[in-house]
């Protein structure tokens, strides 16, 4: 098989700590959802998807109820477009006030960085929307990411589990599926990018998955630690 020259990763799991997602941005996102609403609920963009929502449980209904909806998808994790929509609206003002920076794994930036000097383009596929995407690029623990990255992907290609989303993805980024890899924590999301050719690595963090997936649980994927153990 090639050495890829595409990386395309994940985030939560991968990248960063799944406990920063679910400890600091969730209840962030849930506790101002709506004051949020209520300021911002008529401007196009919100209401967009404020409507889609609606649209999803019944029809015409009161934004409280698009609220409470919204919060009960944060605390199941939903993985649904609207919604990553929304909170990444609403994330934007965290970053920008300070409340918090985006979480990073100590090895990841200097990895990312040296891929980049090396010439190998980066692309990140989270189920997060694109706007949530750069926001925590660019506001990390270590700086401004955002120059790293060539493009972003998020569930409006398709879902993560699809491989119709990576076929997608290959033909927006223009190179053969074999010559990307794709990183994630989720097997099987790598196993639905296989499908479509790409190549992949298990990112098998003890911080996040204590107790460590090998044989039969890794569905032959190449398992890694961490970004450090990532060869190409």
């Amino acid at each position: 098989m090639p050495h890829p020259t595409v990386i395309l990763t994940d985030i939560e799991g991968t990248t960063s700590s799944i406990s920063f997602v679910k400890n600091v941005l969730f209840p962030y996102a849930r506790k101002a959802l709506p004051a949020f609403v209520a300021a911002h609920g008529q401007q196009p963009e919100v209401r967009r998807w404020l409507d889609a929502v609606a649209v999803e449980i019944g029809g015409a209904c009161q934004d409280s109820l698009i609220v409470e909806t919204l919060q009960g998808w944060i605390d199941q994790d939903r993985k649904h477009t609207a919604l990553k929509a929304l909170q990444g609206m609403i994330w934007e003002s965290g970053y920008r006030n300070g409340d918090y920076k985006a979480h990073f794994y100590p090895e990841v930036a200097a990895v990312l960085k040296g891929w980049h000097a090396e010439g190998k383009p980066l692309y990140v596929y989270s189920s997060g929307s694109v706007p949530a995407q750069k926001q925590f690029f660019g506001f990390s623990e270590a700086g401004d990411l955002t120059g790293l990255v060539s493009g972003w992907f998020d569930t409006e290609v398709g879902g993560k589990r699809e491989a119709d989303s990576y076929r997608h993805i290959v033909k927006a980024i223009g190179v053969p599926a074999g010559q990307i890899v794709f990183l994630s924590d989720v097997v099987e999301e790598l196993d639905a990018a296989r499908e479509a050719g790409l190549q992949t690595r298990l990112l098998d963090r003890l911080d996040d998955y204590p107790l460590p997936r090998s044989g039969e649980a890794t569905h032959g994927h190449d398992r890694v630690e961490n970004f450090q153990q990532i060869t190409l």
